[in-house]
């Protein structure tokens, strides 16, 4: 099961290499990490995709609140959420496939951020679905390379 965790967390240095190990101790896999710095800036906020096991997860969850640097943690499973991941995809367009892409792009609401003479970098942001639309609308093409923020998320309401 997919479990998206919002963690607040002391924004110092080891932080973040404290949680990875607690997850690798327990051989978990993160598909998805990003950290930011919240509103204060003695605060970060971490969201954490995994997929797993119910049990072993909550263990997981557990041991994360007990660390001293864990301000307040979020298991997004059963909560009424958004997400949001951002993209960039550098593609071949040449003149015949161009005009294609830009189509392509205009209809996800997506942007190019750079264009060369083959080439055009393509920004979006949007869920893993939708970002998943895009990447199969585009691979025809060609994608040269990739890069993704990782998944960040928020609980709806007050």
């Amino acid at each position: 099961m997919r479990h998206t965790i919002s963690v607040l967390v002391e924004n110092k240095s080891g932080v973040l290499a404290r949680i990875a190990t607690l997850f690798a101790a327990r051989g978990y896999n993160i598909d998805s990490l990003s950290v930011g710095e919240t509103d204060d800036p003695s605060i970060s906020r971490m969201t954490i995709v995994v997929r797993g096991d119910e049990k072993i997860l909550e263990q997981v969850e557990k041991q994360l609140n007990k660390l001293i640097d864990i301000i307040k943690l979020n298991d997004f499973l059963n909560v009424e959420h958004v997400e949001r991941d951002l993209v960039l995809l550098k593609v071949k367009a040449d003149k015949s496939t161009r005009n294609e892409i830009l189509q392509i792009v205009d209809i996800f609401r997506a942007k190019i951020v750079d264009v060369s003479t083959n080439v055009l970098i393509i920004e979006m942001t949007g869920d893993e679905e939708k970002i998943q639309a895009l990447l199969n609308m585009l691979k025809p093409f060609g994608i040269k390379e990739m890069a993704r923020t990782g998944i960040i998320a928020m609980a709806r309401g007050g």
